[in-house]
C-alpha cells in the first residue's frame, strides 16, 4: 500500500471520550474522494502511526465491539 499523507486529515473524537484520562482514538473519514478508508490513531500520539482499514472491515470491527466480541 502506499503511504498516505495525514497531515491535512481532519480527525474526529467521540464527544463521550472526555474524563478518561485521554485513553481515546480518532478517526478519519473520506480523506481523499478515491480513497474508501477509515483511519484510525491514538488521540496522545497524532504524528504517531495510523491504522488503515477498509470501510468493510471497521464496520465488522464496531459490530463487533458492540456485540461484545471483544470483552475480557
Amino acid at each position: 500500500m502506499r503511504d498516505i499523507d495525514l497531515s491535512a486529515a481532519q480527525w474526529r473524537k467521540s464527544s463521550r471520550s472526555g474524563g478518561n484520562g485521554g485513553n481515546c482514538v480518532e478517526c478519519c473519514f473520506d480523506f481523499l474522494e478515491s480513497d474508501s478508508l477509515i483511519y484510525v490513531r491514538d488521540s496522545k500520539d497524532p504524528n504517531g502511526p495510523a491504522l488503515r482499514f477498509t470501510r468493510d472491515e471497521f464496520i465488522a470491527f464496531t459490530e463487533g465491539v458492540k456485540n461484545g466480541e471483544f470483552d475480557l
